[in-house]
């Protein structure tokens, strides 16, 4: 598991908490990291948003050392073992709080602008952060929910340690994380983009999330929370890994085939995911080969052998019952996209729709003039070499085609905005050609 950033790990997780819409869930994020997570969550969920505050209350000559917690509302939780521990004195304790109350009521002002803190009395109260490591603050901040009048607690995370909800104990009614490894280091190496998060970020989020739009209860998409599962591909007689998000009413299903040195948990192809989530499409990303396979590299770049995977796995696809009657489009990464157009070149193979994105659809060699289904060559404007190659390629295509070029973009779509411009263009080829009368497009055209 691997997360673009704090909003593309909200997105994830919000595909886990879809058991609580409906059910008068209120949304705490907290500052400042998990604001965006729960920003994401909480639209997902048709849930309003608000920010748990918590200060740490340090012992005074050892302030890294925790010896209790404070939230709004005059609430205080005590560590009594530390402070007796500690000596910490009533006189000391209640100058560390005041001095921490003053920050908390600060930034109060600062992430609400004036606005109340919203009642937690009764409500059953989902607690999200960007992750957890040593469960300090997570803990502080379900606790305060509780004194505030709580009547259930869900903390939700993207990622924490293995053994985390025996950190945690029972603070919390329920827990939920979508990735808990052995291998735990820390937050920020589950996120391509960990950056620290600003106060206005976290003023934007819980303004946008909270700010009703006068037509949101008929424009809401049923599709909001999509059922999420892993699921365990049948290749023919081979068992691969692979995800299967389905949003309620999905009007199509999109394959990911992954390039050389990546797989289903690819932060790119996730990112794109979601992007297709978002407009009513349901995906599958799966590992095109064993662990054992993919060691060893002559496999990698066997188009062959990865196209056949791809056909395999969408056969396995149509069986289940969520995809029953849908169509099928193919979405290729670099090496990948030559194992789409390969195996949408097979008789029979019925693919509504391919989307390459850096694509080598050169390595597709003689079977590119067999393709029948409306392909989408998405190439960065700085890969010149690949660039190149999509455009010989779309020269033997037959088929509906189109090259759309990323201004600035080089092979891995890593500057700012290109892999948005990928998602966008993508989403509009999967809707258009998997609608039952899609608008004309243009053969062969060229756009930049």
């Amino acid at each position: 598991m691997f997360f673009m950033d704090r909003r593309d790990a909200g997105r994830q997780l919000a595909g886990r908490l879809g058991h609580l819409q409906g059910a008068d869930v209120l949304v705490l994020g907290l500052p400042r990291g998990g604001v965006p997570v729960a920003a994401e969550v909480a639209r997902a969920l048709g849930a309003p948003l608000d920010v748990c505050l918590v200060r740490k209350l340090g012992v005074p000559f050892q302030p890294e050392l925790g010896m209790g917690a404070i939230g709004e509302g005059g609430v205080r939780v005590i560590n009594e073992e530390v402070v007796r521990t500690a000596r910490v004195t009533a006189d000391d304790l209640d100058r560390v709080e005041a001095r921490e109350r003053q920050v908390l009521e600060r930034r109060a002002r600062r992430y609400r602008g004036g606005r109340p803190a919203v009642t937690l009395d009764g409500r059953t109260v989902l607690v999200v952060d960007d992750g957890v490591a040593t469960g300090s603050t997570a803990r502080a901040a379900c606790r305060i929910a509780r004194a505030r009048g709580a009547a259930r607690i869900v903390l939700a995370v993207p990622v924490a340690p293995r053994d985390w909800t025996a950190r945690l104990g029972t603070d919390a009614d329920d827990y939920v994380c979508l990735y808990a490894p052995r291998d735990f280091d820390a937050v920020g190496q589950f996120y391509a983009d960990f950056s620290q998060t600003e106060d206005e970020e976290v003023v934007a989020c819980l303004e946008e999330t909270n700010t009703p739009r006068p037509d949101a209860a008929a424009s809401a998409p049923s599709h909001a929370v999509p059922a999420d599962r892993e699921a365990d591909v049948h290749a023919g007689s081979v068992l691969l890994r692979g995800q299967l998000v389905m949003p309620a009413g999905a009007s199509g299903i999109v394959v990911f085939a992954h390039g050389s040195g990546s797989g289903r948990r690819s932060p790119r192809n996730r990112l794109v995911a979601a992007g297709l989530h978002a407009a009513g499409l349901g995906t599958l990303l799966f590992d095109l080969l064993t662990d054992g396979e993919a060691a060893d590299r002559a496999n990698v770049f066997d188009t062959g052998l990865l196209a056949r995977r791809l056909a395999g796995a969408t056969e396995w696809l149509r069986r289940q019952p969520e995809a029953e009657g849908r169509p099928v489009g193919y979405f290729g990464a670099s090496t990948g996209a030559a194992a789409a157009l390969w195996a949408a070149a097979e008789p029979g193979a019925r693919v509504a729709a391919v989307v390459s994105r850096g694509g080598r659809p050169d390595l597709a060699g003689p079977r590119l003039p067999e393709v029948q289904a409306p392909t989408l060559l998405i190439v960065g404007g700085h890969d010149r070499h690949v660039l190149a190659l999509n455009r010989e390629a779309q020269a033997r295509l037959r088929c509906e085609s189109r090259l759309a070029v990323v201004p600035g973009a080089t092979h891995l779509f890593e500057e700012p905005g290109a892999l948005d411009q990928v998602t966008d263009l993508a989403r509009d080829w999967f809707t258009d050609h998997m609608a039952p009368d899609h608008p004309a497009v243009a053969r062969g055209s060229e756009a930049e």
